[in-house]
């Protein structure tokens, strides 16, 4: 059967649910989890947010009391001075949080389990049940990471990447290093299997319960991202959790998958271990730890499209070129993990292999950019706050991804590799180009999941701000990079040849300071506008999709029993001899020139 003419495949439906804690709490609408997602992910990011600024105070001023800080943590920072230690738990802590439960959560747990039902024409996800215990589970591994900050000896100090021994020994390896270290183990591995299970259900209803009409090259592009996104997900996360469990079971059962022999530690020898290696962790973290990259990033990259065709009131720049760019970046980010370990000591042959295919990714991600810019080109551009924060992530996804070309050499990488270069290169293309695409898609979808409009003046004042400000933040890491100040120090104060760099140091803590404080405009405006906002229309935006052709809020089943029945492509806009200057997805109006 042609894919135009398929027929939307059934499922069992589900009931309104009639209680508070049914429809609010364990709740099997997709909207309902979606937006449980996406408020985990807010709380998440402004806890890491209050953990990057600890650091950058600590950075500057070293010796100086944090006030409350020491209440907090007696033992980390007596008298609200940080000790080294506790520096080193407040970066690994914010790094997971940030990776995993604001850049995953967000675009994916949070948007895409919203809206990807209702831009195929679905009732719901192909599993509630599955959907509901995939956010549960999210959220417990949420809860123990941050337990890890109150069991004895505190949170690990391994970092994000938890690299074995230090991972891998247990308490002698340092402060955090017991119970910390296992509870971090154990909130990643609830994670992965959150993720594992979300990314099957994508999946399956990406596949499975598309409308009437509703062929593949007729997705919305963030279908597209949400889907390949799963898919990296399915694989990734997979990995990670036996990753996680190998890591466990050396630490709790006496195993040596990452422990070699002989390893001597504050003057002990490790007799129990042998035949291990910490190289294997690598290789099996950064294989989950490069596709995470594009986990994170692929939402985005699906509604920075669909925010700039609709307020450039043009069809996307070559749709299909954009679809298998973003296949593309998928496959070939599971092929670039060894650009993580070109100090690891690999050989000069597959170091070269690595960074070929490093270089090879630019292409994909080149033609997604190129069909931006040729999207605006010539466009009726509309600069409403979401399509700024959308212009936004494409110029920080550009420019950290220029920095990304010089990383991709080993020669370089090792000059490189423990500096802020690499600090600076990661926030900005993977960090804060994601967090724009999630504030672009809040801002843009706000009205359909509310029924209200967000503030365009509080929303432009927050976009400026923080524009400039993480420009202000991590261009200049990338000059701190290269005259070779390291990473991962708690303080510069000790070193003769950081002295001169301390003014650099201290401008990136005021725009920190400033860029952090900004987002309370956000904060504000989207819960004054949630209550108090403006009342949108069903569709403010002119947009062609099919989640504007139902109710904002949307109503429990979505449409009402009755799928849409699907004529067009998602991105029909300036239409000739059309009623408007759009035509919908539902709209059975067939024009001459439209031909898909």
């Amino acid at each position: 059967m042609p894919e135009a003419a398929r027929t939307q495949v059934e499922h069992p439906a589900h009931a309104a649910p009639a209680g508070f804690i049914r429809k609010y709490i364990f709740s099997l609408d997709h909207k309902v989890i979606g937006t449980q997602y996406f408020f985990l992910a807010l709380f998440s990011v402004f806890v890491g947010i209050i953990l990057s600024v600890l650091m950058r105070f600590h950075l500057v001023w070293p010796q100086a009391a944090i006030p409350g800080l020491g209440a907090l943590a007696p033992t980390g920072a007596a008298g609200g001075v940080m000790t080294p230690e506790f520096y080193l738990s407040l970066m690994t802590i914010h790094g997971t949080i940030m990776v995993f439960f604001v850049l995953t959560t967000a675009p994916q747990g949070g948007f895409g389990n919203y809206f990807l039902p209702i831009q195929i024409g679905a009732a719901d996800m192909a599993f509630p049940v599955l959907n509901m215990l995939s956010f549960w589970i999210t959220f417990v591994g949420l809860i123990v990471l941050l337990a890890a900050f109150v069991v004895s000896g505190g949170a690990p100090l391994s970092g994000w990447t938890a690299y074995p021994p230090l991972s891998a020994i247990g308490q002698i390896a340092g402060p955090g290093q017991g119970t910390g270290q296992t509870l971090w183990i154990l909130s990643i591995a609830l994670f992965t299997v959150a993720s594992v299970l979300g990314a099957l259900n994508f999946i399956v209803t990406t596949i499975d319960l598309r409308a009437p009409g509703m062929s593949m090259m007729r997705l919305p592009l963030t279908v597209w991202a949400w889907f390949i996104t799963a898919i990296l997900g399915l694989l990734a996360f997979s990995v990670l959790l036996a990753a996680g469990i190998l890591l466990l079971l050396d630490r709790m059962a006496g195993t040596s998958f990452f422990i070699p022999a002989g390893l001597v530690v504050n003057d002990q020898m490790l007799l129990n271990h042998q035949g291990g290696s910490p190289l294997l962790w690598q290789h099996l973290f950064w294989f989950f730890g490069h596709p995470e990259v594009y986990i994170a990033i692929l939402p985005g990259m699906g509604a920075v499209s669909q925010i700039l065709s609709t307020f450039a009131r043009k069809p996307i720049f070559g749709y299909r070129a954009m679809v298998y760019a973003l296949m593309g970046i998928g496959f070939l980010g599971f092929m670039v993990w060894g650009h993580h370990m070109f100090m690891s000591g690999m050989s000069p042959y597959s170091a070269l292999v690595f960074s070929v295919m490093t270089m090879a990714i630019g292409v994909p991600s080149a033609i997604k950019t190129f069909n931006w810019i040729g999207t605006l080109w010539g466009g009726n551009i509309q600069f409403t706050t979401a399509m700024l924060f959308a212009i936004g992530f494409v110029s920080l996804f550009v420019t950290g991804g220029l920095s990304g070309l010089f990383l991709a050499q080993p020669s370089v990488d090792i000059y490189f590799h423990d500096t802020y270069f690499v600090v600076g290169h990661f926030h900005m293309i993977m960090g804060v180009a994601a967090i724009f695409g999630i504030f672009a898609a809040t801002y843009f979808w706000f009205p359909k999941m509310y029924g209200r409009m967000m503030n365009e003046g509080w929303g432009k004042l927050h976009f400026w701000i923080t524009f400039v400000g993480v420009y202000a933040i991590f261009t200049p890491m990338h000059l701190l990079g290269v005259v070779g100040s390291p990473r991962r120090y708690s303080q510069f104060t000790e070193y003769d040849f950081l002295k001169p760099l301390a003014g650099v140091h201290e401008f990136i803590t005021i725009a920190a300071f400033i860029t952090a404080t900004a987002q309370v405009v956000f904060l504000f405006n989207l819960f004054y506008s949630i209550w108090k906002g403006r009342k949108a229309e069903i569709n403010p935006w002119h947009c062609t999709t099919l989640e504007w052709t139902v109710p904002s809020p949307p109503p429990h089943d979505n449409f009402g029993g009755r799928p849409p029945t699907v004529y067009h492509g998602a991105y029909e806009y300036s239409v000739p001899d059309a009623k408007a200057d759009y035509l919908m997805q539902t709209d059975a109006a067939r024009l001459p020139a439209l031909k898909h």
